[in-house]
């Protein structure tokens, strides 16, 4: 199976592309820019594929969809890319998954990385900066990408969306003193890309460490999950494939 994992330099996106290759599969990193790409250089090594761009900045993200539809397109894409704080947060948590996703040809798989922190997010859209003026608030950003997930799954049943939260581990942005298990951080991520476990084929849930949870109510209110969609379409011009 071919699978991009964005944002994999570090972390718990390059441990899914460490495992992913160690199991066989046919990667795709992605690094910010060519300085962090150096990075990657083992995992290329091994024969993964590389794309560059800041998901920050939208047109790279344009940029790196048509490079991949060019190419061999991937079967799956795990959506790890993500910032905590800053004006980035609504660009790189929510826009740049939501146009890989509409964009993207191939794949039949997306799995979203989510966080506990989704619970504190406002279902509300009112002022929501897009574009990254200003600083954007993370808990907002995942609840977004969390219904944007389970929207899919509701308006595309060809294909199999997933929202994950990987736990608060001691990555970079989870800092040294995250209490939950960093090894346990990409491996529900690496199942539901690559499993036939039937419990791997059903889509729409939110899951914590290979276990489905329950997530904030907004997720699966359908008139938020629409207006979410129409508000995303709206601002890039891109609407998704299979939305009204």
């Amino acid at each position: 199976m071919r699978v991009l994992v964005t944002g994999s330099v570090e972390g718990l996106g390059r441990a899914a592309a460490e495992a992913l290759l160690g199991e066989g599969h046919d990667v795709v990193v992605h690094a910010r820019n060519e300085d962090r790409a150096g990075a990657l250089a083992p995992l290329t090594g091994q024969g993964a594929g590389l794309v560059v761009g800041d998901f920050g900045d939208r047109r790279a993200v344009l940029r790196i969809a048509a490079e991949l539809n060019e190419g061999e397109p991937p079967d799956a894409v795990i959506h790890n890319a993500g910032v905590w704080s800053g004006p980035a947060v609504m660009p790189v948590n929510v826009i740049a998954p939501y146009l890989l996703t509409a964009l993207l040809e191939g794949p039949r798989r997306h799995v979203y990385l989510s966080s506990g922190s989704h619970y504190s997010g406002r279902p509300s859209l009112h002022g929501v900066d897009w574009r990254g003026r200003t600083p954007g608030r993370y808990g907002d950003s995942k609840l977004f990408l969390t219904t944007f997930s389970a929207a899919l799954a509701r308006l595309r049943p060809d294909v199999l969306s997933y929202a994950v939260d990987p736990g608060w581990v001691p990555t970079r942005m989870g800092g040294p003193g995250a209490p939950d298990d960093l090894d346990q951080g990409h491996r529900t991520q690496v199942w539901l890309a690559t499993s036939e476990d039937p419990d791997a084929l059903s889509t729409g849930a939110y899951w914590f460490h290979r276990q489905r949870r329950q997530p904030h109510d907004a997720v699966q209110d359908t008139a938020f999950q629409d207006r979410l969609l129409d508000a995303l379409a709206k601002e890039t011009g891109v609407p998704l494939p299979g939305s009204r």
